[in-house]
């Protein structure tokens, strides 16, 4: 009877095995996820490239590709223009948060545009031609008041300004290319009355060390408006920086305290700082001259001690 058992139950086990190699036998569902091919990773899960704000503009002229280091006002005073107005040009409402790669108009809309200048030209021949139509008129009364003299007709002082033209070009070549270097610039006077203590040297050296005393007067080299004052741009110290006629901007680092405030109309001989040693190992004033953002020595633009 033991041995039908054993017979039996020895049976049941291999109708068990045989019933799992069925071949309609079908696998846990983790086994054939595991065990089957690696699926490829879907589309959706792969982040697109994000690109820094204006990217599009890279390259482009009047345009800037922020550094690491930069802030609006060093931008501002590598390109020639104010902080305040890049913000604007760029819808940048906070000044701080600018990103390494970010690019930024450092040119006004209107002038990159050239669209508003055409018209203006083009109505300038229209106006001057009614000023000269109304003299022909007033002739009689000219004369009259000039005691009776007789008035030069057009045709004939068109005819002496001919002649005269070429006499006068000649006289004033020479002058027109002796003053077309520097047509625009400023009449500077010097912002303090140290001792030059470190040269202007391109690449390396942006302006000029004048030496002086905690407290000494530093005046504006030239009139302008103050487009920044203030301690943000590393290795300045206490800085203004004043635009100029002609594209020009000075900039007077290192100052102990400052006098004046952004958007103050200053005049040539100012006081807008007093000497200090801000960011500096010494009492000095760094001064810059800068046209279009490019600085220039200003050593070869200040008058003669």
């Amino acid at each position: 009877m033991t041995s039908i058992c054993r017979l039996a139950s020895a049976l049941a086990v291999v109708a068990v095995l045989a019933g799992c190699a069925s071949p309609n036998h079908r696998a846990p569902v983790d086994d054939r996820v595991r065990t089957g091919p690696t699926p490829a990773a879907p589309i959706t899960s792969s982040q697109p490239v994000r690109l820094p704000p204006g990217a599009e503009n890279a390259g482009k002229p009047g345009y800037y590709t922020v550094k690491p280091g930069d802030t609006l006002i060093r931008i501002g005073l590598e390109t020639g223009q104010t902080w305040r107005d890049i913000a604007t040009w760029n819808s940048v409402s906070n000044p701080n948060l600018i990103e390494v790669g970010q690019v930024l108009r450092v040119v006004p809309p209107v002038a990159e545009a050239g669209t508003a200048a055409a018209p203006v030209a083009a109505a300038k021949p229209i106006a001057s031609s009614r000023i000269e139509a109304r003299p022909l008129e007033s002739g009689k009364p000219a004369s009259a008041a000039s005691g009776g003299a007789k008035p030069t007709p057009p045709a004939a002082s068109s005819s002496a300004a001919s002649a005269a033209a070429p006499a006068s070009d000649a006289r004033d070549t020479s002058k027109d290319v002796k003053d077309s270097k520097d047509a625009d610039e400023p009449a500077w006077i010097w912002p303090a009355n140290g001792a030059i203590i470190g040269q202007f040297e391109e690449g390396k050296r942006k302006g000029v060390a004048i030496a002086g005393k905690a407290g000494d007067p530093v005046v504006a080299a030239g009139d302008g408006r103050v487009v920044y004052a203030g301690s943000g741009l590393r290795g300045y110290g206490n800085l203004v920086i004043i635009k100029h006629t002609g594209d020009y901007l000075t900039a007077y680092a290192h100052n102990q305290t400052l006098l004046v405030k952004e958007d103050q109309v200053v005049r040539k001989g100012q006081k807008i700082a007093e000497m200090g040693a801000t960011d500096a190992d010494r009492v000095q004033l760094h001064f810059e001259i800068r046209k279009q953002g490019k600085p220039i020595d200003p050593i070869k633009q200040l008058p003669t001690r």
